[in-house]
């Protein structure tokens, strides 16, 4: 369809891992002149604190909680494009991983609207930083994969979950409720993974709220995470031995309670906890 250019364009933008500080500049630089924001649940109030100028409008999805259907949002984008010159959609981590932007792309595009992805930086490689350790490792890790196990409430059309891939490092976004599945699932299946692989957990990656859990997955598959998770926090599995190094910390038996009163108790750089 052919592009009307007296509407507005809108700009799917990643928000990046969760620090405000982590947006690409081109990215603040949209959000400093937007006319309208439309932003995702889990993006920080310092972020949003960059467009003071532009109405805000909350479209984000929470398991379990009500949410704005994506037909809803995709209608809503277009219509602001009859309004607004500037439109910013802001998605968390990266619009294109997990952040369903196909249907907004599809959407806007038929509408001859006029529409450009910003990237942002994907909370896997926030969260490896923030270990400080390579998703990959030579001789030991040369293939990633990036997981979730979440599925369209809505009328999309999709089957049965796919199977768990091969990848020698696999990082599940929005898995905590079916974390302990996971890795009974990969212990039985996976000829990558055993026992003693190695798994790392991180909450709410490059806020000042971020956690960490360190174990391995038969600690995991076990339910030994089940309890310190936070249910507010988005979290981050991540699986395989390129992890070895620093999974070296056992919660067994513990609570977020618990975790709670360690991390008051001591300081760490940047503001991060770490239980």
């Amino acid at each position: 369809m052919k592009l009307n250019n007296a509407l507005g364009k809108v700009y799917l933008v990643g928000a990046g891992p969760g620090a405000a500080d982590l947006i690409t500049v081109r990215g603040a630089k949209l959000l400093a002149k937007a006319g309208i924001v439309f932003h995702d649940a889990l993006v920080e109030p310092e972020m949003l604190a960059l467009c003071p100028q532009a109405t805000l409008v909350p479209v984000g999805k929470r398991c379990g909680k009500l949410s704005s259907a994506q037909h809803f949002i995709n209608k809503r984008l277009v219509d602001a494009a009859y309004k607004y010159q500037t439109i910013v959609r802001l998605k968390g981590g990266d619009p294109m991983l997990f952040g369903r932007a196909d249907e907004e792309l599809s959407s806007l595009k038929d509408a001859g609207i006029e529409v450009e992805v910003v990237p942002g930086i994907t909370a896997a490689l926030a969260a490896a930083a923030s270990i400080g350790q390579s998703l990959t490792l030579r001789g030991v890790s040369r293939s990633v994969a990036f997981v979730t196990l979440a599925q369209a409430t809505e009328n999309s059309g999709f089957g049965q979950p796919l199977a768990n891939p091969s990848a020698d490092t696999l990082v599940y976004y929005m898995g905590r409720k079916d974390a302990s599945r996971i890795a009974q699932q990969l212990i039985e299946q996976s000829p990558n993974h055993g026992i003693n692989t190695p798994v790392q957990i991180l909450e709410a990656v490059s806020t000042p709220r971020e956690r960490q859990w360190g174990s391995t997955l038969s600690e995991l598959a076990a339910g030994k995470a089940d309890q310190w998770f936070d249910r507010s926090s988005p979290a981050l599995i991540m699986i395989g031995e390129a992890l070895k190094q620093n999974a070296t910390t056992s919660l067994e038996g513990s609570s977020p309670e618990i975790n709670n009163r360690l991390q008051d108790s001591q300081v760490f750089a940047h503001s991060r906890r770490c239980a």
